[in-house]
């Protein structure tokens, strides 16, 4: 008799992974149907499960059919077409077999050894977005920089930050530590990543000045020169810029040829942070977004925000590769192999912090192969003109105001009676699931953000959301 193995046989995946692949597709063929906010409460999702793991083996089946009892409710629809919160977290289909062709290489791609495909590819397609988005060629790997993809924009920010630190510490602090006198700067509208990067990299947040921005909330240049010569003058050292190109709040653009030229002539390490908005430099007429960045260290984007990339993946690139590498390899001795020791290889291991790494580029390479250039930037332009339309929208209701300038595809607005009525509109909109908002505050005051992005959104669901939104806003009653 046959020892019973409890792995799922080849034959068996094959009809469980069409079982999947059919729940996917139903799934999206359906999802305008769902509720976009799970309208769950707390602890209702646990208390469906059972107190302990099953004993035996369960049936395939029934984990499937779990999915829907039990999973599906507990989950907000980030690929819903009505989802204009936040900035979108976008997948595609051919992101999806990426991902899935990944998970089942199950490739740990730490060292060029490990898995040499892992490492060129990423390498090649990491070149390939320099010229498809316009980046400056000292990003290439063929220059003395280079990209590499890390899991979110956080984890970019912390490591341009650490490799400024060394840079501007010879070193030292990697060796000793901080000695406090460290310090970075970012305008008070930025991620809040870059106030954690300082407390993960022991600069401190005390250290990190939020730099006042303008009436577009972006950066004002002279307050940040004002400030770094006030630093110096106590005796401190500045060592580290960060600007964002399209904040969170209101996707304010700093002004980075000014910026850069501050970084440039005080010897300081320049990061722009383009998580959501560098996507639109895909397309040649947006690319004044980044006017300036010839000047920058390092530099970042989320493909997995606006370009059809599923969580996680991120490019970051550096100008100076020794600068990021030096920082953070360390080789002992059960690292070590041929390939390493020649030099001809990245390890990508030395390029962020984590040691190991899965083979995030092939859903890339998927989405780039499979939409074409033109095909990304047909959405990226679709995406900004119904965010526009909807701005027109707006601008033409008496009983809201624009919050902020929309550059691209986030609009920020607010009902004009004031922040419980703006906080009683969006919490009304999302509780009838067709669609949902999130909030910012902006001079003080609760602002509505509404963000064109999502994979599958189009002009009708923008228009059914400013619908929905205009209705909810005659049920408050108030200006007119």
């Amino acid at each position: 008799m046959a020892e019973k193995s409890y792995h799922m046989t080849p034959e068996q995946f094959r009809q469980y992974g069409r079982d999947m692949v059919d729940w996917i597709a139903n799934y999206y063929e359906e999802i305008e149907a769902l509720p976009v906010l799970s309208q769950v409460r707390p602890g209702e999702v646990r208390q469906k499960l059972p107190g302990a793991p099953p004993r035996e083996a369960e049936d395939f089946g029934a984990i499937l059919a779990d999915i829907d009892k039990v999973i599906l409710p507990g989950v907000t629809h980030w690929q819903s077409p009505n989802f204009f919160a936040y900035f979108p977290a976008n997948a595609s289909g051919p992101a999806i077999l990426g991902d899935l062709l990944s998970s089942a290489l199950g490739i740990q791609g730490m060292l060029w050894a490990t898995s040499p495909a892992c490492t060129e590819l990423e390498t090649h397609v990491l070149d390939w977005l320099v010229p498809m988005l316009g980046l400056p060629e000292k990003f290439l790997s063929s220059s003395l920089g280079g990209g590499v993809i890390q899991d979110t924009a956080s984890s970019s920010s912390l490591c341009a930050m650490l490799a400024a630190r060394e840079r501007a510490t010879k070193h030292s602090s990697n060796r000793r530590g901080c000695d406090g006198r460290l310090v970075a700067y970012t305008s008070n509208q930025a991620h809040s990543s870059i106030e954690k990067a300082a407390m993960v990299a022991g600069i401190g947040a005390e250290n990190l000045r939020l730099i006042e921005v303008d009436d577009s909330f972006a950066m004002r240049p002279e307050s940040l020169a004002k400030q770094i010569a006030q630093d110096r003058e106590a005796g401190l050292v500045p060592f580290f810029v960060s600007a964002t190109v399209g904040t969170t709040s209101s996707n304010a653009l700093d002004p980075l040829p000014a910026i850069g030229t501050i970084c440039r002539d005080n010897d300081l390490w320049f990061h722009v942070d383009a998580a959501m908005s560098g996507t639109a430099a895909l397309c040649p007429e947006f690319r004044y977004i980044q006017n300036g960045l010839d000047l920058a260290d390092s530099y970042t984007f989320n493909p997995h925000k606006w370009m059809f990339t599923n969580f996680d993946c991120n490019c970051f690139y550096v100008a100076d590769r020794k600068a990021l590498i030096d920082t953070l390899s360390i080789l002992p001795e059960y690292l070590r192999n041929q390939a390493t020791d020649s030099g001809e290889v990245f390890d990508y291991r030395d390029w962020h912090i984590p040691l190991g790494r899965r083979f995030r580029s092939l859903k890339l390479w998927f989405v780039i192969r499979y939409y074409g250039v033109e095909g990304l930037q047909f959405h990226v332009r679709r995406h900004i003109a119904m965010a526009q339309q909807f701005l027109e929208w707006v601008k033409q209701d008496k009983r809201f105001e624009v919050a902020a300038p929309a550059p691209l595809n986030l609009v920020c607005f607010r009902h004009r009676d004031g922040d419980k009525n703006n906080e009683e509109l969006m919490n009304c909109l999302n509780r009838s699931g067709e669609l949902y908002l999130t909030h910012t505050r902006l001079n003080g005051r609760f602002t509505l953000r509404f963000c064109v992005g999502q994979t599958n959104t189009t002009e009708r669901h923008v228009e059914h959301a400013w619908k929905r939104i205009q209705r909810e806003t005659d049920k408050l009653g108030g200006s007119k």
